[in-house]
């Protein structure tokens, strides 16, 4: 809406509010009702698959009841076979849902010159058969619904299987084993069966009928197709060889839990149209199979799609309106707006003159024209005042530079500073953290024998750290004279320094003078941070000096003064706190253990580059970081004679 009049903003900002809402609306209303029709198929999924289970269920009860009857009344009773076989056809014939049923009984068990014999009366083509199982073609007593139930003693269903050589369909089979007592011992006669056509199976589950394109199946309890709309998987896969074949892990699971006997409605996609649908699977109680159903989510939520379709288009139209609306509102309100608009622009330009046109209503553009007016007046106050501001400012900052200048130029900076000097060297740097500060350093000889240096940190920044700073430097060099000691020097100082200090600044400060023959130091430390020596061998360790408090504090503090020799190649490096306590932007110290790491690494450099490197160091480690403090650092070197 970049450079838009406000009555396109205002029309922007409500239609884009109005849409916000219509949309916060027509969403819940589509997934509350989305919920609404999930929660009900779930409800309806799970009484069809119940209502589907208890009629399959209730067949095969009555299938199961048929050879389990039969088995307990010829383990009480003898049968020649004339009768026996008018009892299994009488079975057949009354039972409308068998297709078949036999009594197999084991080897000699019927009679003792009979290896087989299992009498089979089934249903074909409208007429009831006979024939008799057992041969070396059809071994029954190998056959899973002969052994399964022999070997757990318990009737078995077994799974779909073709009877070739006996019924000759696709059939399930549920045998009991009968059992007669032989010389006091209970032993197995034979088995019992009651056969059912799948065709029968088939046609219960798909005369489910699941909206347009939804269907049912059912599995065994070893996961075998049993019935299906794709007459190919059937008694052909299992619903694991389908879920291998393709890739499907979640249509594993699921046909594990149907296997063990879980009932659900979970969402779905079918694995041949890989359409999202709902599944609702349950058992079998009877056989410990699992029924499946489809039903397909688009069909579900046509209903819902349609509704959601004109409510969008009436609230389009709706805001279609409404945009009409307020853009005739808009305009009619923004019109005194644009008025003074023009007249601030000319004042933009710099026409302080400019006449604000007379606004008429009582409101707020009514006020807003009296506040351009005197905007008009204010602003040719202000720009005089800025002018006059703004000249103050350059001359101060120009006065705050040469300042600077002469800030730096007061302390050494012409390195090697003693190039006729061959048994010591030594280099400083300094960086302000303003355009002035309040760190310090100096050498000079005191006689041909002595070097004096010190370092110091004035406490605050700026101006008066500069002043201060430059006080306390010409009252050492002028302090320092041959034969008096650092600490004797530094209580003269403190003396000046302290009378008449209104403001309480003080300054920390390590004085030392170095006897160039010998290497001997004497030093005085006035609440400065402890210096560190980088030994000839490698060695790097700080020193721990006689210290006392800052210079300025107390006017009649006895300072004292200590001593240490420096060696052939030895170094001695000081320091002010801007170094360790220079901050990161994650509110980290540079610290004394990093400066000590740094100069580890530096032992063998020159002493300009150990000053640089401590510096580029304390740089890199504040990244983006102000620099709050001074930074100042001083390298010396013995080389002796």
């Amino acid at each position: 809406m970049k450079n838009k009049g406000i009555a396109r903003k205002l029309s922007f900002f409500l239609l884009t509010a109005i849409t916000l809402v219509f949309a916060l609306v027509f969403l819940f209303n589509y997934f509350f009702a989305r919920k609404i029709i999930i929660a009900n198929l779930e409800n309806s999924a799970e009484h069809l698959a119940l209502a589907t289970t208890n009629r399959i269920d209730a067949v095969l009860t009555a299938v199961e009841k048929v050879p389990q009857s039969l088995a307990k009344f010829l383990e009480s009773n003898t049968f020649d076979e004339q009768s026996l076989e008018q009892l299994l056809r009488s079975i057949v014939t009354d039972n409308a849902e068998l297709y078949g049923s036999t009594v197999a009984f084991e080897p000699h068990a019927f009679k003792k010159d009979l290896y087989y014999y299992a009498p089979y009366y089934f249903k074909k083509e409208g007429t009831i058969e006979l024939c008799y199982l057992g041969s070396e073609t059809y071994r029954y007593f190998f056959l899973d619904w002969y052994q399964i139930p022999k070997e757990l003693n318990q009737p078995v269903w077994s799974e779909p299987f073709y009877d070739e050589g006996g019924g000759n369909i696709l059939m399930a089979t549920y045998s009991v084993p009968f059992y007669r007592t032989v010389s006091g011992e209970r032993r197995l006669t034979g088995i019992v069966t009651a056969d059912i056509s799948l065709t029968w199976l088939q046609q219960i589950v798909s005369s489910i009928k699941i909206l347009k394109s939804g269907y049912a199946f059912l599995i065994s309890k070893n996961g075998a197709i049993v019935t299906h709309p794709m007459q190919s998987l059937i008694m052909n896969e299992t619903i694991f060889s389908v879920a291998e074949a393709l890739g499907d892990s979640y249509l594993r699971e699921l046909g594990r839990n149907m296997i063990r006997g879980k009932s659900e409605v979970v969402p779905f996609k079918n694995p041949f149209s890989k359409k999202p649908c709902w599944l609702v699977y349950a058992p079998l109680a009877s056989s410990g199979w699992s029924l499946g159903a489809l039903f397909p989510e688009d069909e579900l939520m046509a209903d819902i799609s349609r509704l959601t379709h004109t409510n969008l288009v009436l609230g389009l139209a709706g805001i279609f309106g409404l945009l009409a609306i307020i853009v005739l509102i808009a305009g009619t309100i923004t019109r005194p707006l644009r008025m003074l608009s023009e007249a601030a622009k000319t004042i933009a330009t710099g026409n302080l003159d400019a006449v604000i046109p007379p606004i008429k209503s009582k409101d707020e553009i009514s006020d807003l024209a009296q506040s351009f007016e005197h905007m008009q007046a204010s602003l040719k106050h202000y720009i005089r005042d800025l002018t006059e501001t703004t000249a103050a400012k350059e001359r101060i900052e120009g006065e705050l530079e040469i300042a600077r200048r002469i800030q730096m130029g007061i302390l050494p900076k012409l390195f090697p500073p003693f190039p006729n000097r061959s048994e010591f060297d030594i280099f400083a740097a300094i960086e302000p953290a303003r355009e002035v500060g309040g760190d310090l350093y100096d050498f000079f000889l005191v006689d041909d024998d002595h070097l004096c240096f010190t370092i110091g940190d004035v406490s605050g920044k700026g101006v008066p750290a500069s002043l201060f700073m430059a006080v306390t430097r010409t009252l050492i060099k002028s302090k320092t004279t041959k034969g008096l000691s650092p600490d004797i020097v530094l209580t003269r100082v403190n003396e000046d320094l302290s009378i008449d200090n209104d403001a309480s600044m003080f300054v920390t400060l390590f004085l030392g003078i170095l006897n160039i023959q010998t290497g001997e130091v004497t030093y005085c430390n006035a609440g400065h941070n402890y210096p560190y020596f980088m030994r000839r061998d490698g060695a790097v360790e700080a020193f721990e000096t006689v210290s006392g408090i800052a210079l300025g504090l107390m006017e009649d503090f006895p300072y004292q003064s200590g001593n240490f020799v420096l060696k052939k190649g030895d170094t001695f490096f000081l320091y002010t706190d801007g170094v360790t306590e220079a901050m990161n932007p994650e509110d980290e110290q540079f610290s004394e253990e990093r400066l000590e790491d740094t100069l580890n690494n530096m032992k063998q450099r020159s002493i300009q580059e150990i000053t640089t490197a401590i510096i580029r160091k304390v740089r890199t480690f504040s990244q983006t970081a102000p620099q709050s403090d001074d930074i100042t650092v001083m390298t010396l070197r013995f080389f002796g004679e």
